[in-house]
């Protein structure tokens, strides 16, 4: 006698949907703001914009945090990973002066583990408290067969609004502007799978192991959340130009998105001092600078791009914050380019 199938069988248990549905609603209530319309469970999630904007433009953008996940599962550390996928696509819509409204995730498991779910929403409401954001929705997925449990993926999608007059890009920046550096957290969310590489496999390290040069663990040094420069910035941005989240690509290939056709950005790299974690991958990896610096942050997490009257302010904000910052280079004539001296 054929026995009969259900959802369960099939490798989709509705049962511990529900439990994670349940976990997950104080977390999303959490972040509720002002804007926030309708209550937990909606089909889709309801904001008002803002009050008191004359031109109001919506700015958007969707990320996730690459393999840098895959460190977050092998160290059984979940409660962090979502707080760097909020903290990065903030910088991204912070680049054109946008100021978070709303954030929505989306986390795909092979078996849903009601308790990773939490955890990892539990870092994306921690991400959207500290910027000021509300956690409207999102998506927990079980889908057997396409992820290897404890493997599961995260994205993000985020909105904010800026004024129409006030968008930050390539067309504010004027031959002279100051080129100001940011420090990083770290690695931030990007070049996991080379470190990954390099430690993991060539070095034979585990997530409990020291981190060479480090009092820290590997899971310590890798795991360290993503910068948010939205609190840092804020205060300044009327007296930017233009910005760059130096993200995937590093300097080279996220500065010259914030350049005009004729002009260039001089960075000189002798400005700081590359920390030793980036340092460590690249004598491990026998890693050359060039690729070093397209592949990694290199220690600058955003790029400030002002009027040389204004990088005073820029830095004391920065200062404010606790955040380094220092003057790295300055906009010359040029074709577009990005020159690391």
């Amino acid at each position: 006698m054929t026995r009969a199938l259900d959802y369960r069988a099939a490798g989709v248990d509705l049962e511990v949907a529900d439990d994670a549905k349940h976990r997950l609603k104080a977390l999303v209530e959490s972040t509720r703001t002002d804007g926030v319309l309708g209550a937990f469970g909606g089909f889709g999630g309801m904001f008002r914009m803002p009050a008191g904007m004359r031109a109001p433009i919506l700015v958007s953008s969707a990320d996730g945090v690459g393999t840098k996940i895959k460190v977050a599962i092998e160290a059984g550390r979940h409660h962090t990973i979502g707080h760097d996928l909020v903290n990065h696509c903030v910088n991204d819509i912070l680049v054109q002066g946008a100021t978070p409204l709303f954030f929505l995730d989306y986390v795909a498991f092979g078996k849903l583990d009601a308790a990773v779910a939490e955890a990892v929403v539990a870092g994306v409401a921690a991400g959207c408290r500290e910027n000021g954001c509300a956690l409207v929705g999102g998506e927990t997925a079980e889908m057997p067969g396409l992820y290897t449990p404890p493997d599961y993926d995260l994205a993000g999608f985020i909105v904010g609004a800026v004024e129409e007059d006030a968008v930050l890009g390539a067309a504010r920046v004027r031959e002279g502007d100051a080129v100001i550096a940011l420090a990083s957290s770290g690695f931030h969310t990007n070049g996991y799978s080379l470190v990954r590489s390099v430690l993991f496999e060539r070095l034979g390290l585990t997530v409990t192991d020291r981190y060479p040069g480090s009092e820290e663990s590997v899971a310590d040094v890798l795991l360290r959340v993503h910068r948010s420069y939205l609190r840092t910035l804020a205060p300044v941005l009327t007296r930017v130009h233009a910005l760059a989240h130096i993200t995937g690509g590093g300097i080279p290939g996220n500065l010259d998105r914030a350049l005009p056709s004729g002009l260039d950005a001089v960075v000189e790299t002798k400005s700081w001092e590359v920390p030793g974690v980036f340092e460590t991958i690249a004598g491990a990896g026998v890693t050359d600078r060039k690729e070093m610096f397209r592949t990694f942050n290199m220690g600058v997490g955003i790029i400030v791009l002002a009027g040389p009257s204004d990088a005073d302010a820029v830095l004391a904000a920065a200062a404010a914050e606790g955040v380094d910052a220092w003057v790295a280079g300055e906009i010359r004539g040029g074709s577009g380019q990005v020159l690391l001296s």
